[in-house]
């Protein structure tokens, strides 16, 4: 009786004729060695450039970026910056030396720095012998921590931590264990260093001082905006935030500077888009008038506000003259 096997390329059943046979027909087998041969081409295109690098020592910006495993951009800021020396050929030439690289990477050492701590590794090889800790495994971590710095530290609990500066208990944990913050445990219950707490996540006072704050959600109702672009936004004009429980919360105040509902909300002014619908024109048609008379706008987030009377005074001058308002 002959056996029925699975084809190895295309998955169907078949019978085989032969114990040796995988594939359920010539096709398959021809279109399995082509798959076979470009997975063996693939992977000599892609060491070829890592073994033409490795035996040379001038390299081009991206050649250096394959080498680091960077992007070719974050190589040029490594320049920018002074970190990484290059050397311009010509204008559009410029090459780095691999010495160079390794001395860049000889010379920042990989380190973790606590917020606000000044610690080198003079403070740290003066700390306590390890075997003086010995019996309390539980503790290390926080013993540990605690023992980098020679003032007294005080602790406040997590439940405290949390009420304080409004975050969540996962937050609390994960922050606190990637900043190596010190803390203790007493009773089953986690202690942490309020002296930390406040660098992580305090508030500064100008933040404090604000009283009006929008939800996300809020912020794109009343303003019109997206989530995207409110981000945007805050990162480009430096507008404060906060995050409590979870939540992202932007200054009223700030917001109101940026995009101006009082404007928008004024008879004075209009928007390109419901001027372009009043005189029946597109919008570039309006931009090159506005540029064409120079007349008053005012950018209010990503739309320009235009002086209605204006506005309305240079387009009755163009009907007079030319019999329409379109561009001449």
């Amino acid at each position: 009786m002959r056996k029925t096997r699975k084809c190895a390329f295309c998955g169907k059943e078949f019978t085989c004729n032969s114990g040796s046979q995988k594939y359920c027909s010539e096709h398959c087998a021809e279109a399995a060695k082509a798959q076979r041969k470009k997975k063996q081409q693939d992977f000599i295109k892609a060491v070829e450039p890592a073994i033409d690098i490795a035996s040379q020592e001038y390299l081009t910006f991206s050649k250096a970026a394959i080498l680091m495993g960077c992007t070719r951009q974050y190589v040029y800021k490594l320049v920018n910056e002074g970190k990484l020396t290059a050397s311009r050929i010509s204008s559009r030439m410029a090459f780095i030396r691999k010495t160079d690289i390794e001395q860049m990477l000889a010379g920042n050492p990989y380190h973790r720095v606590l917020p606000g701590s000044s610690t080198n590794k003079a403070s740290k090889k003066s700390s306590t012998p390890s075997s003086s800790l010995s019996s309390e495994k539980g503790n290390n971590h926080g013993v540990e921590s605690a023992l980098k710095f020679s003032e007294p530290l005080e602790y406040i609990s997590g439940e405290d931590v949390m009420a304080i500066y409004k975050v969540k208990k996962s937050w609390l944990y994960a922050s606190a264990k990637r900043n190596d913050i010190p803390m203790c445990k007493i009773a089953g219950k986690n202690y942490y260093s309020r002296k930390h707490m406040d660098e992580l996540f305090g508030v500064t006072a100008e933040i404090e001082a604000l009283t009006e704050w929008l939800t996300t959600k809020g912020a794109e109702t009343l303003y019109s905006t997206t989530k995207e672009s409110l981000r945007t936004q805050a990162y480009r004009r430096h507008i404060p935030t906060k995050r409590e429980y979870g939540k992202t919360y932007y200054s009223k105040k700030h917001l109101d500077e940026l995009f101006r509902p009082d404007l928008k909300a004024s008879d004075a002014y209009c928007t390109t888009a419901e001027a372009a619908e009043k005189y029946g024109m597109t919008r570039s048609n309006i931009c090159v008038i506005i540029k064409k008379e120079k007349i008053t706008k005012i950018k209010v987030g990503v739309q320009n506000l235009i002086v209605k009377e204006e506005l309305e005074k240079v387009m009755a001058e163009r009907l007079a003259q030319f019999g329409s308002y379109r561009v001449q």
